[in-house]
């Protein structure tokens, strides 16, 4: 304690305290010793006395034991050399290797898969719940079970999303089902093509626009985050967390419902190519994450059902399985090849580059002018910042975030509506008004002018065109296959040489691509294929008089 009148304070301190630190500090001494002693850290080293001086031949001695130790550090040099040469040998054989080998088949060594990834990919394959055979067995299994099928369309492209052979298995089913199509992510277009796009649609079937949640999370974290919204008095009515439409679909599946006085609840089962958002509605219906979802493709593989409300229970199904007969930029955003390894990341995206305007491609994604897919993704990584070691641009991961971007609820794109549309061929008046029969169409309109009053569009200049490839075929049978196109034989080779008097007309259409300058030819293949028989000799004329020798560069041509 520092006493008045001092500069310091008193370091003196009463006689058994000073006792009692003294007797601590010996005995904590005598702990560090024991533990040394015990693991033998204590002990001191015995110094060499080395000879004697009274020890005969003593110089001898010490000359024999400084050779023995001169010869000691000879072998270990010896060893030290022996190891450089023989690694500097093993880097020039391996540099000799390298030189030999071809460039193309080093990278392809450096780019093999990891055990773990190969293991991961024959799990993946190994699973029976991947195969098409259970996905449409599972998508039947939703149709036969569900009283009112509905059908989620992708605003973007909703003629694109429209199944024909689903929607004819529907009309043509036992039960009487009722066949609704869902307008889902109405925010990524603009809103004058999403009223073009209902109005066209509702002449087939009632359509519901509707927007849902991307940001479900699970009951206690909703729950949480509502005693808190509660608390400040503020509403969360973010681009993502909002949810619009919801109330218009559950009125009219409760209308529908006591309308035709079913005993237990409405089984509305979802239908859809992967990623329109069947899920996310269910989700966003429910108000928690009740299915699985997510940007990745084909996440739902199997029947679920969930309960909305006290007599409405809506069920979940997979993605339905597209056709290998569709067009390339059909297949890539809407099949799931790129997730099962048949078909690379970068051929998706140079398909889908082609259907747009570059121009709107720079603009949205803010990269310079390219010349093709690669140069595109290569600006596209390093505006993202996606780089490999040495500043190399992954080409790979911005060409997955492209893809996501597309199939995903993020990017702004539209396919615009018919001017003049027309019933396909397996619906007629009489079953449209059969389709139309028990729904409050009054309801569901203004139902939809009100969704479309709340939901915040983007403009016109900012949203892509896209060229819709119209409606994409899909497999619902499990038992038949979807087999590619056969390779053409010897006597299709002979068919195809068919002549103008035959009636048959090769018609060659060049198509420059996106990648390189240079014209591919397509001839399409005719109806009619004759086989055209030489019976009678054809005289050649091998005169060399008639060969023009000349063999002059002519500069002429070059401005042709």
């Amino acid at each position: 304690m520092k006493r008045p009148g001092l500069k310091k304070a008193s370091k003196r301190v009463s006689c058994s305290k000073r006792y009692k630190i003294q007797k601590k500090v010996r005995e904590h001494n005598k702990k560090l010793r024991k533990d040394a002693k015990k693991k033998g850290v204590g002990k001191k080293v015995k110094k060499d006395i080395g000879v004697p001086n009274k020890a005969p031949f003593k110089e001898d001695i010490l000359k024999e034991a400084e050779q023995r130790r001169s010869k000691l550090e000879e072998e270990k040099e010896k060893k030290k050399l022996a190891k450089q040469q023989e690694r500097a040998q093993k880097r020039k054989k391996e540099n000799s290797a390298s030189r030999d080998v071809d460039p193309k088949a080093k990278k392809a060594r450096k780019e093999l898969p990891s055990q773990e990834v190969l293991v991961k990919q024959m799990v993946k394959q190994s699973d029976p719940r991947n195969s098409k055979k259970h996905l449409c067995s599972e998508l039947n299994k939703v149709i036969d079970a569900s009283d009112i099928i509905v059908e989620i369309l992708d605003a973007r492209d909703p003629l694109g999303c429209r199944c024909p052979q689903l929607e004819e298995a529907v009309l043509k089913g036992e039960g009487n089902k009722k066949l609704l199509l869902l307008l889902n992510k109405i925010d990524l277009v603009p809103k004058e093509n999403v009223e073009k796009w209902l109005q066209c649609l509702q002449l087939e079937f009632p359509a519901v626009a509707f927007k849902a949640s991307t940001q479900q999370q699970d009951k206690t974290v909703q729950e949480k985050k509502a005693r808190f919204a509660t608390l400040n008095g503020v509403v969360d009515q973010t681009k993502g967390v909002a949810c619009y439409g919801s109330s218009i679909l559950l009125q009219l599946l409760g209308d529908y419902a006591n309308a035709t006085g079913r005993g237990g609840s409405l089984k509305v089962g979802l239908v859809g190519f992967p990623n329109v958002g069947k899920s996310s509605l269910i989700n966003s219906l429910k108000g928690m994450r009740a299915c699985n979802a997510g940007v990745q493709r084909g996440i739902t593989r199997c029947f679920q059902d969930v309960h909305i409300s006290k007599n409405v229970k809506m069920i979940d199904s997979p993605g339905i399985v597209a056709a290998q007969s569709n067009p390339k930029a059909a297949m890539a955003l809407r099949s799931l090849q790129v997730e099962d390894k048949q078909e690379t990341v970068l051929e998706a995206v140079r398909t889908l580059l082609k259907q747009c305007n570059k121009q709107q491609v720079m603009l949205q994604y803010n990269v310079p002018d390219f010349r093709n897919s690669l140069e595109f993704l290569s600006f596209f990584a390093k505006k993202r910042g996606f780089l490999q070691k040495g500043g190399v641009p992954n080409t790979e991961l911005a060409a997955s975030t492209f893809l996501n971007d597309w199939t995903g609820a993020k990017l702004s794109y539209h396919c615009k509506a018919p001017e003049k549309p027309s019933l396909p061929p397996y619906l007629s008046e009489d079953i449209v008004r059969e389709m139309q029969k028990g729904w409050d169409l009054d309801k569901l309109r203004k139902g939809n002018e009100e969704t479309l009053r709340s939901v915040k569009f983007p403009y016109q200049a900012s949203s892509i065109v896209l060229l819709s490839k119209g409606p994409t075929a899909g497999v619902l049978s499990d038992a038949v296959e979807d087999k590619p196109a056969p390779e053409p034989t010897e006597e299709d080779m002979e068919g195809s040489c068919e002549s103008k008097e035959a009636g048959g007309v090769t018609e060659v259409s060049e198509e420059v691509t996106a990648e390189t300058d240079e014209p591919q030819i397509k001839t399409p293949v005719t109806n009619k294929q004759a086989k055209v028989r030489l019976q009678v000799p054809v005289p050649v004329n091998i005169d060399l008089s008639s060969v023009y020798t000349d063999d002059t560069y002519d500069f002429n041509t070059d401005f042709k």
